[in-house]
């Protein structure tokens, strides 16, 4: 690991309408959202881990969520202007924010703009009404179709979201779903499976036989049409659950699954830091408003941080870095967690994986091949120590 090195910001907004039935996230609904509080909250806690981390060189801001649209856009101006002067920031900083395509969101697009976000990640997740309904989405197709339509021609750089593997999806209407999203805008999609994730709406209405999933091998041709089509426009799954055309891979996830090091602040939030302890686990408390008490007390609403041993830090690259069509490279592997690859997996898995054609290793790059990327979660379940 280098003494210095770079970093990129994440900033969680913890606040939705509406909590949607599939969602696990950090997600919280409140009648009333306290914007001045929880701005200069964030504010705090940025100059906090900025106090300690160093003037770093940043990467990439990203606005996440929760609904960071709601957000006010003069909350986002002062947190990329608090950021731009606390780091080095490279001269094309990515900043992304997330938004849902509501009429409300909409119509603060261009006050995003101004602000300084050149990069908008926006929640579709289906352009089928019924679906829709099914996803408890508070957005229409229309206003899909629309917010596409207008974040095009506000943002230089786009993306979006699909649900996929939906109950009663055919690989046909997929197939149509996808060909007019992409027509809409073919920057950079994310994709992800619908599973059902403890905790939610949706364990209970699936337990109870409300509604099934498709069968894995049903779920496996929809992932594998999808390939195909974004294919048809310029796109490349560089990362499993991600399609880009060639230069507009998202910096900031990418820093995440190279495991890159990134400040979390906000409620809820995770991060990865170089300091003189070592490379620290960091993560904040989840509840909004004991998040926003902890700041207001000490400068940070940390609940836990723990330098990571190389065998964690070993793991967490694996599992990060096989999700990436580049896979990962041994030398920045040994350089990041202090072992030797072939140290943190199970050595038969290994041999196995590579015979099967799931996984290809040279001298200089352990990489999950297409065959083991449909397989991946299983895979890296058993080969990872």
């Amino acid at each position: 690991m280098t003494d210095t090195p770079s970093l990129s910001l994440y900033v969680h907004w913890p606040f939705c309408l509406a909590k949607c039935p599939y969602c696990d996230f950090n997600s919280h609904v409140r009648d009333d959202i306290p914007h001045r509080r929880f701005t200069t909250a964030l504010r705090q806690e940025l100059a906090y881990d900025a106090a300690r981390t160093g003037r770093r060189r940043l990467r990439s801001i990203f606005f996440g969520g929760g609904t960071p649209s709601l957000m006010q856009p003069e909350t986002v101006a002062l947190l990329i202007e608090d950021a731009r002067r606390l780091f080095d920031a490279d001269p094309d900083l990515e900043i992304t924010l997330e938004a849902n395509p509501t009429s409300v969101e909409q119509a603060k697009l261009q006050a995003f703009r101004e602000a300084g976000v050149n990069r908008l990640s926006l929640g579709i997740q289906s352009l089928d009404e019924r679906a829709l309904r099914f996803l408890g989405r508070e957005h229409s197709a229309p206003q899909a179709i629309a917010a596409l339509e207008t974040a095009r021609a506000l943002f230089p750089r786009l993306s979006f979201d699909l649900i996929y593997a939906r109950p009663d999806q055919s690989l046909a209407d997929w197939e149509s779903e996808l060909r007019q999203a992409l027509a809409l805008a073919s920057d950079h999609l994310s994709l992800y499976q619908l599973t059902i994730e403890q905790g939610t709406k949706f364990e209970a209405l699936y337990r109870q036989g409300q509604f099934a999933l498709p069968e894995d091998d049903d779920a496996a041709r929809l992932y594998e049409k999808t390939a195909e089509i974004a294919a048809l426009f310029g796109m490349r799954d560089y990362e499993i659950s991600n399609y880009a055309r060639p230069g507009a891979e998202s910096r900031h996830n990418l820093t995440y699954w190279r495991y890159q090091d990134y400040i979390g602040i906000g409620p809820g939030a995770h991060g990865r830091l170089t300091l003189n302890e070592g490379l620290l686990a960091t993560r904040r408390h989840r509840a909004p408003e004991i998040w926003a008490e902890r700041v207001e007390q000490r400068g940070s609403g940390s609940t836990d941080e723990c330098p990571l041993s190389p065998e964690e830090r070993g793991r967490e690259a694996l599992l990060m870095g096989l999700r990436l069509r580049e896979g990962i490279s041994l030398d920045w592997f040994t350089a990041r967690t202090g072992r030797e690859l072939r140290d943190c997996v199970n050595a038969v898995i290994l041999e196995a994986a590579l015979e099967e054609g799931y996984l290809t290793l040279d001298r200089a790059r352990l990489i999950a091949t297409d065959e083991g990327r449909v397989r991946l979660e299983a895979l890296l379940g058993a080969l990872v120590l």
